[in-house]
């Protein structure tokens, strides 16, 4: 039995899905690579089909027509095997000396008489150019190297959230809630994360840099401008956020504190989707903005009513141009200060 199933989407990543490849391997038989080929026109399908050749106990080669980032998560998840499941994409890779901890420990917890739904570590964002690396780490709001639950969690500030690059989900939980995520759509690790979090009893921390999320690139989906131009998907997954909040909003067998968590979860989104409209410059686009408020007050109303009327919810909707200009000068700077998106 596998431990963990690593999903790589790679979509032609011919230039750099080696060295994610190479961090993975040395899991060796816990592990199991799934490089997902989605559609690609260079060498990615060849690349894959080697590794898989060469290490046939460990690497899966799975090739699709194009479907996107999601729909390479999903053919990863299907023919994942593994009790774990993470996402690696094919430009990032995981710590040489984080990665064997990781696995140690998800082997004592499976061989446990409790089973870990989710399991956390850190995270660099390993920017070109940058010496001194920003790393995402949990430790002052998560109990470290023990199981907890959401009681047991400390609220999180703005821009500190528990994003794909810091999650391992146990794969049933994954299958369970019925994940499965938008063809055709970037941004879809935020659903990735955030719809299971409803299901999730019970977590465990370790205090680790395992991913390092590679920043650099002028083609990546989280490039500003690209998000822009990228806008209607953006507003796409913040739209399936919503509807996640709202069936759920019955659930008593969510925690208080996993709803505020999700509620600030969403807060953020919320706020990335409508500073980039407003950034955009275009009236259309100020249109869609005010839409997307009114399609979170129309779906969930006391959610609307928390957000709208908090920090960020407020800092989004100033009245009139003045308005947004302000709201753009305060979103600069809590983005240096807090560096989310």
């Amino acid at each position: 039995m596998k431990i963990l199933s690593v999903a790589i989407p790679s979509y032609n990543s011919q230039e750099y899905m080696r060295k994610c490849i190479e961090s993975l391997l040395p899991g060796g038989e816990d592990v199991e690579i799934i490089i997902v080929n989605d559609g690609s026109k260079d060498n990615t399908a060849a690349i894959a089909d080697e590794y898989a050749r060469k290490y046939p106990t460990i690497v899966k080669a799975v090739h699709q027509e194009n479907g996107g980032h999601g729909e390479a998560v999903n053919a990863g998840l299907r023919n994942a095997t593994g009790l774990y499941f993470k996402v690696v994409d094919s430009d990032d890779w995981v710590d040489a000396d984080a990665f064997p901890k990781v696995l140690a420990k998800l082997k004592e917890l499976v061989a446990g008489p409790e089973t870990v739904d989710m399991f956390i570590s850190n995270f660099i964002y390993d920017k070109v150019g940058v010496k001194r690396k920003k790393i995402m780490r949990y430790s002052k709001y998560l109990p470290t190297d023990e199981i907890f639950s959401w009681k047991d969690m400390k609220k999180l500030r703005v821009g500190h959230y528990i994003l794909m690059h810091s999650v391992i989900y146990r794969t049933g939980l994954l299958r369970d809630c019925g994940l499965v995520l938008p063809k055709h759509t970037f941004y879809v690790d935020n659903i990735f994360v955030f719809q299971p979090l409803p299901h999730v009893r019970n977590m465990y921390y370790m205090d680790v840099e395992l991913y390092h999320y590679y920043i650099g690139r002028e083609d990546q989906s989280v490039n500003e401008k690209i998000m822009i131009g990228r806008i209607d998907q953006q507003i796409k997954v913040n739209k399936l956020m919503i509807d996640i909040m709202r069936e759920q909003k019955n659930n008593r067998s969510i925690s208080k504190m996993c709803r505020k968590y999700m509620t600030s979860y969403l807060d953020i989104i919320m706020t990335v989707s409508s500073m980039l409209l407003i950034k955009s410059g275009t009236d259309e686009n100020f249109e869609k903005k005010q839409e997307l408020w009114k399609y979170l007050r129309a779906s969930d109303g006391s959610t609307y009513r928390k957000i709208r009327h908090g920090l960020l919810g407020r800092a989004c909707n100033l009245p009139g141009k003045g308005g947004r200009k302000l709201s753009v000068a305060g979103y600069k700077v809590t983005q240096k200060f807090y560096g989310f998106n």
